[in-house]
């Protein structure tokens, strides 16, 4: 394959110029990683790696302390700031050639056995063959002592030297390797696979905010079905998401879970988890502790640790999955209330993945549709006619009666029964008197 060098945005450029000042200050310095697999296969890169020969202190003193963060001195890592690009600076991590001895924590490898070295002994310490590859940008060379490149060509997600030296320096790799498989569209080396299916229970030890990270990337690529379906089958589902075992257990039911994460069309990633554990139930009781252990959809986003948005999204979805499936006969305010409300779009995203992978056209959904297609937008969420300073002005005494108020005017002006404030405000009245008797 032949990288594209023609076209250069500000990240490549200032990548570029990286290697190029490292150069000119008589170090090795090439292209690493990721970046070099993306361009082989003909896709933009998030970001560019470079490794070298120059050592941290090197880097810091050719680019400048102020441009430079030393985020990992220890294994030889900068990051050397570039331009502002999207309201944020260009960032080029900068990693000299090193080779490593063992990973203690099962992720990072013990800064006493880091040895600086070449750029032939750093491939070897890599994770898999196709990231394992480097590229000269000023020569347009690419140095492969791993074989990625061939790997590449066919399509084979292959773990460098031996696969479980390589699990068992960073637990996450099993993940990873699955990730790529899957975004990719590649196969798994026998081997490799092999490896992570041996380890798998060990995936524990890795931190649940890097597990997470993983589980989101594979989530909201379209290869999401292959990504869970590998995972299951190597062992690691168990591991991440256990709650899903019993489901998974129902061979129909597990696969219209599957099917409808297909269809999903660049979802969320909470659309996309919530789609994987609607079987759960939303929301548990009792302690903090005795919900985690219920297998809610709350403890699962507990415990993978999702910000409280990520988290409420998430439950909302799996809660209210079923609330327009019989739509045609909701009452109005509670059908203008749901699709009305901030996570509705997520919701008929549900209902067209549910949908196609029936493989049936759905009369609920089609009701919904044709009533948004109807309703314009300031009919389906007007603004209320009531506050609650106005139930303080009518003389009613805060309580939890205000809210019971202010809902049951708000489902009559939703349904078309009162149209003004006075109306409100005198239905208000009714129901105080009413309530009283």
């Amino acid at each position: 394959m032949i990288l594209d060098m023609s076209s250069m945005d500000p990240a490549r450029e200032f990548a570029t110029d990286v290697v190029r000042r490292l150069k000119a200050a008589g170090h090795v310095a090439l292209w690493a990683g990721g970046c070099v697999r993306d361009l082989q296969m003909g896709r933009e890169p998030q970001d560019y790696d470079v490794a070298t020969d120059a050592r941290p202190e090197q880097v810091r003193e050719l680019f400048g302390r102020r441009k430079t963060l030393a985020v990992g001195e220890s294994f030889g890592v900068v990051i050397v700031l570039g331009p502002r690009a999207g309201g944020q600076h260009i960032k080029v991590e900068v990693a000299t050639f090193r080779s490593e001895g063992s990973y203690p924590d099962g992720r990072r490898p013990d800064p006493e056995q880091i040895r600086f070295t070449t750029p032939r002994e750093d491939a070897q310490r890599r994770d898999f063959t196709i990231n394992g590859m480097f590229f000269d940008p000023l020569a347009e060379q690419l140095a492969d002592y791993v074989g990625g490149e061939q790997d590449l060509r066919a399509g084979i997600v292959r773990a460098i030297g031996r696969p479980q030296d390589r699990m068992q320096e960073d637990k996450l790799r099993m993940l990873r390797a699955v990730r790529f498989a899957a975004t990719l569209d590649f196969e798994l080396d026998p081997q490799t696979a092999s490896a992570v299916e041996e380890l798998a229970p060990e995936l524990g030890v890795v931190s649940v905010e890097r597990i997470t990270q993983e589980l989101q990337k594979m989530l909201v690529n379209r290869h999401r079905r292959r990504a869970v379906r590998l995972s299951q089958q190597l062992g690691l589902l168990s591991v991440i998401l256990p709650e899903l075992d019993a489901g998974a257990a129902d061979a129909a039911a597990w696969s219209h879970v599957l099917d409808m994460l297909d269809q999903l069309e660049s979802p969320r990633f909470e659309l996309a988890l919530a789609t994987l554990l609607q079987h759960l139930a939303p929301i548990g009781g009792g302690s903090k502790r005795d919900r985690d252990r219920q297998g809610t959809v709350a403890g699962v986003a507990r415990r993978l640790k999702l910000s409280n948005a990520q988290a409420d999204r998430t439950v909302w979805l799996v809660a209210h999955q079923h609330d327009l499936a019989e739509a045609e006969s909701l009452p109005l305010s509670k059908l203008k209330r749901t699709l009305s409300h901030e996570y509705a779009h997520d919701l008929l995203q549900w209902m067209q993945a549910d949908q196609a992978a029936r493989r049936s056209p759905s009369a609920a959904l089609e009701f919904v549709e044709r009533f948004l297609q109807s309703t314009p937008a300031e009919e389906l969420n007007p603004p209320p006619l009531i506050t609650g300073a106005d139930l303080i002005a009518l003389g009613l005494p805060p309580g939890r009666r205000f809210q019971m108020l202010l809902e049951q005017a708000r489902d009559a002006q939703l349904e078309g029964r009162i149209a003004t404030r006075e109306d409100a405000k005198e239905l208000v009245r009714q129901l105080s008197v009413s309530n009283q008797q």
